[in-house]
């Protein structure tokens, strides 16, 4: 399950520096936008059938791909 939410987050971000650091603030690093988080929103229900609106998650929560990661797993 990790290593499919780090191939969607290397696609939408468009750099495998994700797979390299867990705890890189994807937001800080310019890595992803708001319109790049709700492409990742979509592509997590695509892919694990979890359905997370954008309302129900702070910024601070999906900050890094070990958050995301967390995230998906308490979901599952």
């Amino acid at each position: 399950m990790e290593e499919r939410v780090l191939n969607l987050l290397e696609e939408i971000c468009e750099d495998d520096i994700v797979r390299e650091d867990r705890n890189l603030n994807l937001f800080e690093e310019d890595l992803l936008d708001s319109l790049a988080f709700t492409e990742l929103l979509v592509a997590i229900e695509d892919e694990f059938g979890i359905v997370i609106s954008p309302s129900e998650v702070e910024r601070s929560d999906v900050e890094t791909p070990a958050k995301i990661i967390a995230l998906i797993q308490s979901r599952s």
